[in-house]
Formats: structure tokens, sequence, C-alpha cells
């Protein structure tokens, strides 16, 4: 009950400070391995509060860590903070109205994710200096989730590996423990160079780059029917050659992102998509030129940890959302498609909700917690997390910040991000994993079910990372 009341009495004094974080990465959204100024103002704020930070961790500049303490246990806290490209939106809105400017928007709650995970870790400091505990606790600020797997490329120059534990969350319609495994994927630029000439007085003398391509994404269609079913294979064409049909473009890209349940399913389905592409150049006598961009491995769950989490997400409740909360959340439901509501059960499904939705009747927030079932279900989404999974237990759970039959990636989901709903759920899944991390550091005991559980997982597979070494962080291209 000491850390309960402590924690909670901590988050409510200090709500005012979260609330004001959260709201200015909000109105500075930046995309992946871009986000200079959120990370300069979340990694200053870690200074201010006595933790000692490293910036331009792992060659990425900004990605840091923040750190307080000596000694073990070691817990860190995953924070996230970059934008998504094409979600421009006003803040607290029941229509579409993007904002002028670069039309990039918190479209994931990455604004919530990384202030959440930054709370727990002051709540926590606090406890060790009130409490004279030893321990070490740390903030990992991780940028380029989105698309970009960042926590990747730390893990691969061994950022986490000596962590005893990794805790985050993620904002949702829902509470609960997110149990799932997700999608491996590796992200691969395609890029064909042919020779340009006169589309009607000389088109034999040219040779077409953007007929490779679209040769090369008729193959993958084809492709399609002979892969496992789970498989997803994505692409953008980021290079058509140029805005001149009368001209043979010599030069065209494609980029491709391919998921499956494991890293060995997606490499078996890369190598095939490579020969499709190889085919196209062929096809087309273009010369073709393959960039590995990015990866990130499939999301190993610590179920002993898992519980622990449940069991404070308990503790630190489903909150009470006001009149006014439950309003606004009736005008975001009536701003969905008929698609969208009829699918709002599936999608708060992939966050570890388990239930048949009669709690919901009636309702536009949840305001219940789902219960812990351990699941083999694979969430069709992919996250960078999965790869700290593999070097360090790691536990996720997600607090209701949104109305039911929100989705991430829609305008929706950007517009409620710095409401007063959103700000609850945030402190809340701050909350549980303060409360987590406390119990380990007065208990050390519990780490070890824990440990024993990821040290038998890795024993049958060891890790290794999907991105080969000399691959860099990548930024968006615009």
């Amino acid at each position: 009950m000491v850390q309960k009341s402590f924690v909670k009495t901590y988050l409510e004094e200090n709500r005012g400070k979260f609330e004001e974080i959260s709201k200015y990465i909000w109105e500075h959204p930046e995309t992946r391995f871009e986000e200079f100024e959120s990370a300069t103002y979340l990694a200053d704020k870690l200074e201010a509060e006595g933790f000692k930070v490293d910036r331009n961790v792992a060659g990425i500049e900004t990605a840091f860590v923040g750190t307080f303490g000596e000694g073990a246990p070691y817990i860190g806290f995953l924070g996230e903070f970059d934008a998504l490209s094409g979600l421009s939106q006003k803040a607290n809105a029941t229509e579409f109205e993007p904002l002028e400017g670069d039309n990039v928007g918190h479209g994931c709650g990455h604004n919530l994710l990384g202030t959440g995970a930054l709370s727990s870790a002051f709540a926590v400091k606090a406890y060790m200096e009130e409490h004279n505990i030893t321990g070490t606790v740390q903030f990992f600020g991780c940028p380029g989730e989105e698309g970009g797997s960042g926590k990747t490329f730390m893990t691969r120059e061994g950022v986490f590996n000596h962590l005893d534990i990794a805790l985050t969350w993620h904002p949702s319609p829902v509470n609960a423990i997110m149990s799932l495994s997700s999608l491996a994927n590796y992200q691969i630029y395609f890029r064909f160079k042919g020779i340009t000439s006169h589309a009607a007085n000389s088109p034999h003398l040219g040779r077409s780059a953007l007929d490779a391509v679209e040769l090369m994404n008729v193959g993958v269609n084809y492709l399609r029917e002979h892969v496992i079913t789970d498989a997803r294979m994505h692409y953008a064409v980021t290079n058509t050659g140029g805005y001149s049909p009368n001209v043979v473009q010599a030069d065209a890209e494609v980029l491709y992102l391919i998921r499956a349940p494991k890293v060995s399913q997606v490499d078996e389905i890369y190598k095939r998509v490579c020969k499709v592409a190889e085919g196209a150049a062929l096809m087309t006598e273009t010369e073709l030129t393959i960039v590995f961009d990015k990866a990130c491995s499939n999301y190993i769950p610590n179920r002993a940890l898992e519980e622990v989490l449940y069991e404070k997400l308990v503790e630190a409740g489903a909150g009470e959302p006001t009149e006014e909360d439950k309003e606004y959340a009736k005008n975001i439901w009536d701003s969905l498609t008929d698609g969208e509501r009829n699918n709002h059960l599936d999608l708060v499904s992939g966050f570890g909700y388990v239930g048949d939705e009669d709690e919901f009747e009636g309702k536009y927030l949840s305001e219940s917690i789902s219960p812990y079932i351990a699941s083999d279900k694979v969430l069709a989404g992919s996250t960078d997390v999965s790869d700290v999974s593999w070097v360090v237990p790691t536990a996720q759970c997600t607090a209701a910040t949104s109305a039911l039959g929100t989705a991430l990636h829609t305008w929706q989901m950007t517009t409620q991000g710095i409401n007063s709903f959103a700000h609850s759920g945030m402190l809340r899944a701050g909350e549980a994993m303060a409360l987590t991390a406390v119990h380990i550091l007065d208990n050390p005991e519990a780490l070890v079910p824990i440990k024993e559980e990821h040290e038998k997982k890795l024993a049958k597979t060891p890790y290794i990372c999907p991105i080969p070494a000399g691959v860099k962080p990548s930024a968006l291209k615009k």
C-alpha cells in the first residue's frame, strides 16, 4: 500500500508537469530520426530532474538515455516521441481539420507514450530517494519507431543488454496487457537504373526504370498467393522517374515492407521478392540496386513479468471519465465509418483485450480493465520493442486514451492526443509501470522467474539482429 500511495500521489501532484510535456511533444510533431526538438526537450527535462543524460546514443542523433542510481537491479522504461507524415490535425476536433504547415501529426499517440514512460521513471526515482533504495532506473529516448526501427538499431549496438527488465506501454481505446506477439519485418529499397530517350521518336533506344518497378510490383502481387497467410507485403513507389511522359524514365524506385510472424519467414519471402526484382531488371534491361533500409523482429512476451504488470495495472485502476469526456467520445464515435465501428472489437483485441464487448454496451469509452489471458496470437502489426524483448525481459500494457473504435494512424487518434481523458490514461499507464518497477526494487527475488523464462526462450532460439552491420538509420523521404 505504501508503494501505491506514494506513486499515485506523486503522479497526481505532478500531473500538470506531465500534461505540459505531452502537449509540447504533440505540438512539435517530427518524423523518424528527425525528432530534434522533442528529443532535446525530453533530455533537458531528464537533466532538470537529476538524471545523468547520455545523448547521441548508438550513433543516432535523437536517441538518448537518462540514468539515475547505480547497481542492480537495472530497470528501463522505453519512451517514443516520433510522429507520422500525413496526420496533421487540430486538437479536440470532431471532424478532419488539418493544421497549416508540415502535414505531420501524432497519429499513434507517441506524445503520450513517451511522456507516460517518463512519468514512470520520475516516480520511481522519487520513490528510491524517499526510501533510500539502491538500484538503477533508466529512461530510453527511442526515436524512429514509425518505419525506422530505432530500438532495433539501438539493440544492435548493445544499448539494452545490461537491463534486468524493460517496460513500456501504448495508447489505445482499452486497458489491458499487450500479450500478443507481433510481425517481424524487413524494409528495402529497390532502385532501377535505365536509359532515357524520346518516348515517341526513339523509344527503342530507351530502357525504362519505371517499367521495371511496375513489372516488379505485378510479380510480387502474383507472389502473394504463394506465401504464408500471415505474411504481408506492402510497397510505395518513391520515385517514378519524373513528370515527363514523353521521356523514357531512367530512374525509378520502390520501397517494400515485408512482414511475417518470424524473422526467418520474412527472410525467405525477401529473397523471393529479390528474385522478382531481378527478373524485372532482366525484362527491362535495367540495372538493379537493392538497399536494405531497416528491420525488426517479432515480439516475445515475458509472461512472468506481464503478471506483475497486470497486477499493478489493476491497482492503478481504469479511471472514471467525466461527462464531458463521454460526450466528446460519442462525437468521435459518430465520426467513424460503419466499417470502423463494426471492426472496433478486432482492433482492441490486438492490444490484448479479452471479452465479447458486453461491458462497452451503451458506452463510447472503456471504463474497465480487460482480464489478462496470455495468448499465442500474433498482432497484425510490427514494433521495434520486439528486439528489446529478445535481449531483456520486456512487458507492455495499454491504457484507454481514446474513444472506442479509434484506430491508430488516423486523424481521430491525433485529435484526441492531448485531452484530459488521454492524459488520465497516460498517467494510469505510468502508474502501473512505476509500481511494477518499485515492486522489483523492493523484491529483487521476483526477477528469478522472469529471467528464467527469458533465458529458456533464448536457449531455443538465440537472438540475431535482423539489421545487418553497416546499415544506418534513415530519415523519412518527403
